[in-house]
């Protein structure tokens, strides 16, 4: 009962905080006239528009894409109004620091996650109104123009968009303005907000004049899902205290890898000092403590990761199964009978695998598993689960294929897959699940470490890659260049 009171008591307060924000806004001419701007005079803009489009197209045989380009200005109609909603957002935090309002308001007795979700809710509140009013606006002209009503379905699906894009923009828009000193400072990272909405939408656009307005929903559900993974991570990483310091937005670059690198080698000084002795003798101790107990105990630390990694494999490789079940090959196209060296050495597909030597096959697959850790916190997770299961549902795909051929299954994978998928399969698990680690850092630091979560994530992944995925890449393309072909030979060979 008291937790729900405090909750309702956090939930008045961040209500407070976005009222009056969102008075300051109506109180500001600056933002009003380029919002009426696009409220009133672009929907009648973009209606002459669909009518010169529409006659142009119809003149010359192609009335389809006219029926298609009204759906496609509905929506940016929607989506220019709701941009302001990012100038909003990041003016909320570093333009009340530069007008030095910020700290009164820090020092009221409110909730850090009520403080955020209140600037949300503000920075939402006015370019969402502009957007409705002007749908209402662009829909009522067409009406009049041409007498044209969207489907029940698209229109919601429209404003299901909007009100996604504006979410993904003001969440993230936040989060950067209470790390910046100044609205200019705000204003340059802008980009990495707004160039990704602009890009779904251009996706968008394709998936309308396609006439796929189905996958819409699938696109409103990624929005959904990033924007719940948004707003959780503007919650976790908001601090008042750092806000008060300034110590997030002051610390520069230098600052950060100076951070980073101390995470990265802390243990690996640590285990150097605890030799004694030659410098031989040092080093056998050190990497005797690296392996023996220091990686051990990442791996426990990471359990949930590395279970969550093994468990998507797995289901790729179900799924690749499964999905050869329901589309087998033309007969004959899986005939390993009769292999020359000759042919194992061909190229596969357009230059998509390397050529079977060592160090190409290593640089392919270590490039594989750094992509992953390099969109992880870009993907929440997402990218290095997904590089994960590609090739373990090829490999599941390849072998349902061989089932339905007649051939035995298990034949064809001790064959080409067990020899190097020893070594290579293991260290692609340890890295996409502490790439995992990395994207979800950003979503749950955990409490009080704030980006120090996402360092320490990505110091792991860098100890874990160098001091085991690399020796077993290393390992696992000499394998596969010099002993697996061998091993296909002796067993599908022609002789």
């Amino acid at each position: 009962m008291k937790r729900r009171e405090a909750i309702l008591a956090q939930a008045r307060l961040a209500w407070l905080v976005a009222r009056r924000e969102a008075w300051d806004n109506l109180r500001d001419w600056r933002i009003l006239v380029p919002i009426l701007v696009l409220t009133l005079i672009f929907p009648f803009l973009m209606n002459i528009t669909a009518r010169v489009a529409t006659d142009f197209v119809e003149r010359y045989g192609a009335p389809i894409l006219g029926t298609r380009l009204v759906p496609f200005l509905l929506m940016i109609v929607g989506f220019f109004p709701i941009s302001f909603s990012l100038v909003i957002a990041l003016e909320s935090f570093a333009g009340e620091r530069e007008r030095l309002s910020l700290e009164p308001l820090l020092a009221t007795p409110i909730s850090d996650a009520a403080l955020y979700l209140g600037k949300v809710l503000a920075s939402l509140f006015l370019p969402l109104v502009a957007s409705l009013l002007g749908i209402g606006v662009y829909l009522g002209s067409l009406w009049f123009s041409i007498g044209y009503v969207p489907p029940g379905v698209l229109l919601a699906q429209v404003l299901l968009l909007t009100a996604m894009e504006a979410l993904v923009m003001v969440s993230a828009a936040v989060v950067i303005s209470s790390h910046t000193t100044s609205v200019r400072a705000a204003n340059l990272l802008a980009s990495f907000v707004i160039i990704p909405v602009a890009l779904l939408v251009q996706a968008e656009s394709a998936v309308m004049f396609w006439g796929q307005y189905e996958a819409l929903w699938w696109i409103a559900a990624g929005l959904l899902v990033v924007d719940v993974l948004l707003v959780r991570t503007g919650v976790r990483v908001f601090n008042r205290e750092e806000l008060l310091s300034g110590e997030a937005a002051s610390q520069g670059l230098r600052g950060i890898g100076a951070r980073f690198w101390g995470l990265c080698v802390g243990p690996v000084r640590e285990a150097w000092q605890r030799g004694q002795g030659p410098a031989w003798r040092r080093a056998l101790t050190a990497l005797a403590w690296l392996y023996g107990r220091h990686l051990p105990a990442l791996v426990r630390q990471n359990w949930l990761a590395l279970a969550t990694s093994l468990l998507a494999m797995a289901a790729a490789g179900v799924l690749g199964w499964t999905y050869a079940q329901g589309h087998p090959l033309p007969p004959g196209a899986l005939q390993f009978g009769g292999l020359s060296p000759e042919s194992l050495k061909m190229p596969v597909g357009p230059s998509l695998l390397p050529p079977l030597e060592p160090l190409p096959i290593f640089l392919h697959n270590a490039r594989a598993l750094i992509l992953g850790a390099v969109g992880a916190p870009f993907s929440f997770g997402a990218a290095p689960v997904l590089l994960a299961m590609l090739p373990i549902a090829l490999i599941g795909f390849f072998a349902g294929e061989v089932a339905l051929a007649g051939q035995a299954p298990g034949t064809f994978l001790l064959a080409f897959v067990v020899p190097h998928g020893v070594l290579e399969v293991p260290a692609a698990w340890l890295a996409y699940a502490f790439a995992l680690r990395v994207g979800l850092a950003v979503v749950s630091p955990g409490e009080g470490r704030g980006g120090g979560g996402l360092l320490g994530a990505l110091a792991d992944f860098l100890r874990v890659f160098v001091l085991v995925v690399v020796p077993l890449l290393l390992l696992a393309a000499w394998v596969e260049a010099r002993v697996t072909p061998q091993v296909v030979l002796q067993v599908y060979g022609a002789g």
